[in-house]
């Protein structure tokens, strides 16, 4: 097994998602684009690929570069739906930060003539938790 294999293997979210101190008091929003997210279909067991965009307004942290990195490629050989993959994103991203604002939007691409596209807003979850 070569390096980063082993590297994105081992990955653990909880250990290995390194985040910086945010040195700044203003807001400024952050916007990461991550074009090769793979993961495998859960019922065939076929890959499928996404382009994730992450957006947030920083509080105290920030997430390392290289780790997210690592984190997204930590999902090509699991098998996990469109759904529960962008969400998982979405909590751990949002639990280790605590960001001011969050958005994950998930575009996977066609397959089976069926284009896939989730979208997670901090200000929709917060909304909802109000309203319900």
């Amino acid at each position: 097994m070569k390096y980063g294999e082993k590297e994105i293997k081992e990955f653990n979210p909880d250990r290995d998602l390194e985040i910086w101190e945010n040195r700044h008091d203003k807001n400024y929003k952050i916007k990461i684009t991550l074009p090769e997210f793979t993961c495998l279909c859960p019922r065939s067991g076929y890959p499928d690929f996404a382009t994730i965009h992450l957006e947030y307004i920083p509080n105290r942290y920030v997430v390392e570069l290289k780790a997210i990195k690592l984190y997204i490629n930590s999902f090509r050989d699991r098998y996990i739906s469109h759904e529960d993959s962008a969400n998982e994103i979405f909590d751990t991203l949002y639990k280790k930060l605590n960001p001011k604002w969050m958005r994950l939007v998930a575009d996977f691409n066609p397959r089976g003539n069926v284009h896939t596209v989730i979208e997670i807003d901090s200000d929709m979850i917060k909304k909802e938790s109000v309203d319900g």
